[in-house]
């Protein structure tokens, strides 16, 4: 198939490209006193980069030295060719602000136009953007790859859930990017007010949230849209659009002309084998202002060998399944959200929304209650069985015991961001 915005690359041109780009993000990097200490002290020198089996030899960098360069951290271009800045939606201490030059902002756009085009839009759609616009890179970056792919754009922005239904239904959007929360929130509303017939509605973008199988597939029903995918992204790497699932839904395509990605041991920082799950670190290979030496992301994935389905030539990492600073360790155990999403996936007769809260007694014994939907039009008479079920297969799994409550579906609260889905109270 043949993209506007998606270049066709063989496997020779990727790692050309890779190469040529790793060799200029040192170069740009060494321009950075921040970055210059730090290839020192490894011995690494822009001229020593021969290959990206180079990679290793360099650095990892995270979001204590965009902290600590506050605030505008490891600047690689003089400040007269900064244009704009973004900052990340952390809510403790100091922002983490990233710099960008006119071609990083272009480039921003560039890969949510691709993340678009992947998804089937075309400029024949109308696009509704429901995320947050401000310093955070989402808002400005979607409506800018919407307009860059050509598509009519409402900007609304998160929440406003009355605007957003009567704008879909009078301007026709036939496509829509949120949070997965909102999505799912909207997908309902539509359903309870009897609107699928009045809106256009045929594909969704959902990210800045792991979401399950089971919200895909409930989001697409229940709006009977073509698909719905998952988009990843963060400011550091010029924002979202990084990566997408295509309709096979088997993994996210990330740019490799634009990035590199490794997946090492989050503790030895060694590389793990393609398939199994480490810490996603990125380098960049086009950024100016502010590029990326083995970021450490936080983020857990892994890296999926073999061609897609789809035939595009892009590497694939899987679904974000956590991330590794947001490990709960319960009764010395460590657990992974998304082992808890793997687990409830296994059974149909439950839906995809859940929360865990953790408690401490008097005794300081540590609790771990999970609670999770009904699968919608399930009858509630299985409930006290199926929690059983799902108990024993999370002690198997997981080598926990976890208590498990299974409640109606939609009685979880439901968000226009982010939902809680963890909630501590040890204290």
């Amino acid at each position: 198939m043949q993209y506007r915005f998606i270049p066709h690359l063989t496997d020779d041109d990727l790692l050309r490209i890779q190469t040529d780009g790793l060799r200029h993000t040192v170069h740009q990097a060494w321009k950075s006193p921040q970055y210059r200490a730090k290839l020192e002290a490894c011995g690494a020198r822009p001229e020593d980069i021969a290959s990206i089996d180079d990679l290793r030899r360099l650095p990892t960098v995270d979001a204590d030295d965009l902290r600590q360069g506050y605030p505008l951290p490891l600047l690689c271009v003089p400040p007269r060719e900064v244009v704009r800045i973004h900052a990340s939606s952390g809510t403790t201490g100091k922002k983490k602000i990233l710099a960008y030059t006119q071609r990083d902002v272009d480039m921003l756009s560039l890969q949510i136009a691709r993340c678009y085009e992947l998804a089937g839009f075309t400029p024949d759609d109308r696009m509704q953007v429901a995320v947050g616009y401000g310093l955070w890179t989402a808002g400005a970056g979607f409506q800018a790859g919407s307009e860059r792919l050509g598509m009519l754009t409402v900007p609304v922005g998160p929440g406003n859930l009355d605007t957003h239904l009567q704008l879909l239904q009078d301007l026709g959007a036939t496509g829509f990017t949120a949070t997965a929360s909102m999505a799912l929130l909207l997908a309902e509303e539509v359903e309870r007010a009897g609107l699928r017939q009045k809106i256009r509605l045929r594909r969704m973008v959902c990210g800045s949230e792991t979401r399950s199988e089971k919200m895909r597939q409930t989001i697409e029903d229940k709006l009977g849209l073509d698909g719905c995918f998952d988009i990843a992204g963060m400011t550091e790497m010029y924002g979202p659009g990084t990566a997408i699932d295509c309709p096979h839904h088997t993994g996210l395509h990330y740019w490799g002309d634009l990035f590199l990605i490794e997946v090492l041991d989050p503790d030895t920082l060694q590389p793990v084998p393609d398939g199994e799950v480490g810490e996603m670190v990125v380098t960049s290979l086009r950024k100016e202002a502010t590029p990326l030496l083995r970021y450490r992301t936080h983020d857990l994935s892994r890296i999926l060998p073999g061609q897609c389905a789809c035939g595009l030539n892009m590497p694939r990492h899987d679904r974000i399944l956590g991330r590794s600073d947001d490990m709960i360790v319960y009764r010395g155990v460590n657990i992974y959200p998304g082992q808890i999403v793997e687990a409830i996936a296994l059974f149909p007769e439950l839906g995809g929304e859940y929360q865990v809260e953790l408690s401490r007694d008097e005794r300081s014994l540590d609790h771990m209650t999970l609670t999770v939907e009904r699968a919608e039009n399930q009858s509630s008479g299985i409930d006290a069985g199926l929690a059983r079920t799902l108990e024993e297969r999370l002690h198997k799994s997981l080598m926990a015991r976890i208590s498990v409550s299974v409640t109606d579906y939609a009685a979880l609260p439901r968000t226009f961001s982010k939902s809680r889905r963890i909630v501590d109270k040890r204290t």
